[in-house]
């Protein structure tokens, strides 16, 4: 049986100052987290005890790959609503707390970008007059740079890499259709620049990917990410990280990016797939095929010689999970009420798609800027070329909310600015960040580090205690809410728990 879906969103942010200055990204990054931490919190310190990013879920690494490097001497902090916050190479990076649900998750995730907005405002307080750092929620700098957005998913230990593999790929290439955040431009050198479908695309990442599985994730990008790093037992789960998605504005999007990944991984872990194989013959090339097809509907040629479209590839995969709902039930991905939302919410943008992709425009990023875009080029009588629709569509992403174009469409809403304000300074209360966020609102000058799964006390007295949290379904507002009542002090938590 499929175990519960437990999801998170890891988003690294475009940063520059206005006007350009002499600050280097990694100072304006780590000026822009300790600005936010030191105004609302003591600075808790990640503890990179046991990260092994260099972990390959095959068993082995190529001579030639690069595992991820860790870097210590970054700024990283851990906030009370369960986030990770840090400098990661040349960017900002929030990591959003364990969810239980993908509807959890995108309160989480906006939650993040109000984080982002509140740091420009503290960083802007500590610049000199005139001067302004600003943020952007998006995956390319139009210079043949790319940032990642990381969805994490916990997975049975059990169930075989190669079967992962071989069942996600065909959804990870067809999902762009709506989680992409659409680009102008492109990236890809096969595509002739004179082509029109090199101009607008779908995914802001597609044309960085060019391997089917392996461990790095800023060069040769693989669609399967090998990265073997639990964060929790290793015996009995495995964390997929997921590095195809894009970066989302739109919650609709971030919600069925997550919501059928999460029921996909599910039908996997259950063996779903066992007569229905919808291998790719390539699936690199597909990748950027999808992003590139406006129309959706490039043929894609499967591994038995059948072909279809991401459009098609998506219908069956919903008709595959409906029919897994029924008869195995959706309880692993939030209960069966939040599964049957999904399945509805999924079969209804797939239907829109299929008719009217432009009916999409208040739900779908790529859709939305799409259309805005279009309507500012034909007005102007402008050409794809043209800087100025480059510049619109970085400002679609601008997360300052005065200069934001995204902010400005009327794009639906799954969460409420009231969710949002709580998710900022709450963790969600049905996960192991619930004990690692109320830890450290209530003793910050007793937790000495905290990481995913495990957080440091000093008593005052040596030695350090730490304690395990390896199961991320563990250490919840239902389980330990009562002790956490009765403790005074982190001694008294720490006594309590273990009688």
């Amino acid at each position: 049986m499929a175990i519960p879906k437990i999801c998170g969103i890891e988003t690294e942010y475009g940063i520059r100052i206005l006007p350009p200055g002499e600050y280097s990204p990694v100072s304006l990054s780590s000026l822009l987290v300790s600005s936010y931490v030191s105004e609302i919190q003591r600075q808790v310190d990640w503890d990179f005890e046991d990260e092994s990013p260099g972990n390959d879920a095959r068993g082995f690494s190529l001579e030639s790959t690069m595992a991820p490097s860790v870097e210590p001497h970054l700024l990283n902090a851990v906030l009370v609503n369960g986030s990770r916050y840090y400098v990661d190479h040349a960017h900002p990076e929030l990591s959003t707390p364990e969810c239980a649900t993908a509807l959890e998750l995108v309160r989480y995730d906006k939650a993040g970008e109000e984080i982002l907005r509140r740091s420009m405002a503290a960083a802007n307080r500590l610049l000199p007059e005139g001067a302004s750092v600003v943020v952007y929620k998006n995956n390319s700098d139009g210079k043949g740079n790319s940032y990642g957005c990381h969805e994490n998913y916990l997975m049975d230990r059990s169930t075989p890499f190669g079967q992962i593999v071989q069942n996600i790929v065909p959804h990870f290439v067809s999902r762009q259709v709506f989680t992409g955040a659409g680009k102008v431009g492109s990236e890809a050198r096969v595509i002739d620049p004179g082509d029109d479908r090199a101009l607008y695309q779908i995914s802001q990442r597609a044309d960085f990917f060019e391997e089917l599985v392996g461990l790095e994730t800023t060069l040769k990008r693989p669609i399967v990410n090998t990265r073997d790093e639990p964060h929790a037992d290793p015996q009995r789960y495995r964390r997929l990280h997921v590095i195809v998605g894009d970066a989302n504005l739109s919650e609709v999007a971030t919600y069925l990016k997550v919501a059928t990944t999460s029921i996909v991984l599910a039908m996997i872990e259950d063996g779903f797939f066992a007569e229905c194989d919808m291998s790719l013959e390539n699936p690199v090339q597909a990748m950027h095929e999808v992003s590139h097809d406006l129309g959706l509907r490039a043929c894609l040629r499967l591994a038995d010689g059948r072909t279809t479209t991401a459009l098609g590839l998506q219908w069956d995969l919903l008709a595959l999970a409906k029919k897994y709902g029924v008869e195995r039930g959706l309880d692993c991905i939030g209960g069966e009420e939040s599964g049957a939302h999904a399945l509805a919410r999924w079969e209804t943008v797939l239907e829109a798609l299929e008719q009217d992709p432009s009916s999409l425009s208040h739900q779908l990023d790529w859709v939305a800027k799409l259309e805005l875009l279009k309507g500012y080029k034909d007005r102007n009588g402008l050409s794809w070329q043209d800087r100025r629709l480059w510049a619109l569509d970085l400002q679609y992403h601008d997360l300052r909310p005065e200069r934001s174009l995204f902010a400005r469409l009327g794009m639906e809403r799954l969460t409420s600015d009231e969710g949002v304000e709580a998710a900022v300074m709450y963790p969600p209360e049905d996960t192991r960040a619930w004990f690692r966020g109320t830890c450290l609102s209530r003793w910050p000058a007793q937790v000495v580090a905290a990481n995913w799964d495990s957080l440091v006390f000093d008593l005052g007295s040596d030695p350090l205690r730490r304690v395990p949290m390896m199961d991320p379904l563990k250490g919840t507002a239902a389980q330990l809410g009562s002790l956490m009542r009765q403790a005074s002090t982190p001694a008294e938590l720490l006594r309590l728990l273990s009688s």
